[in-house]
């Protein structure tokens, strides 16, 4: 029960991916690039108000840039829209809304919102749990280089979560993901002791 616990804790980082804080220059370089109908810069100025990054945190304003990216088919936004319904950020929390907006987006190839499919799929939320659903998302985006899907693929190697029990292959993903900064990876190496 507590490691289902520190994995929800987990998500908060996890479904939003690794936003870095804006400066001023670059949001007015975005605000100025939105006037072009450039869905990057839409999507970025959504992630500024959503995390508060050069901005005061506003989940309707993060909604709205949100929204204008995803009309320009930007799937890192459809990715982001999906984070808002499954948290309820602005919006009523609704999970079968979130795996919408993911299912989108890893139809564009987004290894945030494969991640995050896999997370859905683990945990249950808004579908049945299906740990080989899950494995698939997870082994597709860490594929990729996504340290959060590497770092849920050692829990699945070392729990033995649709695959066998395999202490050096959960290693192996500890260590990918530890190495592009998932502290929860890194703990995961010390509990193991794998440095």
């Amino acid at each position: 029960m507590l490691e289902k616990i520190l994995l929800c804790v987990l998500c908060l980082t996890l479904l939003f991916g690794q936003v870095k804080a804006a400066n001023q220059q670059e949001i007015q370089q975005w605000q100025t690039a939105d006037k072009k109908n450039d869905a990057k810069a839409q999507n970025k100025l959504g992630e500024a108000y959503g995390t508060g990054s050069g901005f005061t945190q506003d989940n309707a304003e993060a909604l709205k840039w949100f929204r204008l990216a995803v009309e320009e088919g930007d799937a890192n936004a459809q990715s982001h829209l999906g984070v808002m319904y499954y948290f309820g950020r602005g919006v009523t929390q609704d999970y079968a809304e979130a795996l919408k907006w993911f299912r989108l987006a890893v139809d564009q190839g987004d290894t945030n919102a494969q991640n995050n499919l896999g997370f859905m799929y683990y945990n249950g939320y808004g579908v049945r749990a299906d740990f080989p659903k899950a494995f698939k998302w997870f082994r597709l985006a860490a594929a990729q280089g996504n340290a959060n899907a590497q770092n849920y693929l050692g829990i699945m190697y070392e729990h033995g979560e649709s695959v066998p029990v395999d202490y050096a292959e959960a290693l192996k993903w500890y260590r990918l993901s530890a190495n592009q900064g998932n502290a929860n990876a890194r703990e995961a190496l010390k509990r193991l002791g794998g440095k």
